[in-house]
């Protein structure tokens, strides 16, 4: 089996790559990887296959053919810029988050229409592909009315994957993922870093910075809970999907207090005292356009699974980046 991912040097990305060499995907091992980012992807280490690593960049013309033409069996499409990147920069945000989407989804149409072929693509979409008013929960059939650029990009991407798929020019399912908390390494430009910034660093022995209020809520689950998610979506039946091919996943609803409230229970007061409180009025905005709850029944009822206590997400972060201990 040959396997693509696009955004291979992003944290998903990479675990999800790691998962792929360790136990394959579907019973099936993994024969190749081509493994590609805007910037260089590691080569898995101990991987008994054919690895490719390459640099390359969606947006621009003639990429995505030249990565098509190898005719992966599944491609995983992670790559994207994120929420407060594209909410700053109008135009790169569309290039990369729309363009680069397009130009992939269209160069496989092209390839299918030389010998048939029609692989499985999975696509990593987003909550924020739906704006305020908000329900207290947001079912399946709610609206996807986005109110940012990155949600409208993340949209019409879905609404892409739906019609190539009608169409028969490849399978493909999109996953809006929750918000992943608690994300390993450095803050990134997303507006909703802080999530795991103020768990991440205290863990660490770090200061860190809480730019809204405790009383925000939002939607979560765990960098281990979306490689999951990625894996069961690539191997899942889409014919009991159905035409409907974007789903809201499950997740966990925590406000930010909760959040603190239990890393105080799994690292104590010391790690607590560690977040300093420092109002930012443009991530306040950006975030109070999110929801914050779902009720993910299709999801569910298809497989999907995810952590059902902030403190289980605390500790998946403690085993998969700490060795177990806290700093």
């Amino acid at each position: 089996m040959h396997i693509l991912i696009i955004g291979a040097a992003g944290m998903v990305g990479r675990k999800l790559t790691d998962r792929l060499v360790a136990s394959g995907i579907g019973g099936k091992a993994v024969e190749t990887l081509t493994l590609v980012d805007v910037v260089p992807p590691t080569a898995p280490a101990g991987f008994k296959g054919s690895a490719h690593t390459l640099t390359a960049d969606l947006s621009q013309p003639g990429q995505s053919e030249k990565l098509v033409g190898a005719r992966p069996d599944i491609i995983f499409h992670l790559a994207a810029i994120v929420s407060g990147e594209a909410e700053a920069d109008f135009d790169k945000g569309y290039r990369i988050n729309l363009d680069g989407t397009r130009f992939l989804f269209e160069a496989i149409r092209q390839e299918g229409l030389r010998s048939p072929y029609k692989p499985r693509l999975v696509f990593t979409s987003s909550i924020a592909v739906f704006g305020a008013p908000f329900a207290d929960k947001i079912e399946d059939t709610f609206l996807s009315a986005p109110l940012t650029s990155y949600g409208t990009q993340k949209a019409i991407g879905e609404l892409l994957l739906s019609d190539y798929s009608r169409k028969g020019f490849f399978d493909g399912i999109g996953i809006r993922l929750p918000t992943i908390c608690i994300r390993p390494g450095k803050p990134n430009k997303a507006a909703s870093g802080f999530f795991s910034n103020i768990l991440r660093e205290p863990l660490a022995g770090a200061e860190a910075v809480l730019p809204v209020d405790e009383s925000v809520r939002h939607w979560h689950a765990s960098p281990r809970a979306a490689v999951g998610f990625l894996l069961h979506a690539a191997t899942l039946d889409l014919e009991k999907v159905g035409p409907r091919r974007n789903l809201s996943l499950p997740g966990l609803s925590a406000t930010v207090g909760e959040q603190i409230e239990a890393l105080r229970r799994v690292a104590g007061e010391k790690a607590v005292k560690l977040i300093r409180r420092e109002p930012d009025a443009i991530i306040q905005k950006i975030v109070a356009g999110w929801p914050s709850d779902f009720n993910p029944a299709r999801a569910v009822a298809l497989g999907f699974r995810a952590e059902s206590s902030f403190d289980d997400i605390i500790r998946v972060h403690i085993e998969d980046e700490l060795g177990g201990k806290i700093g």
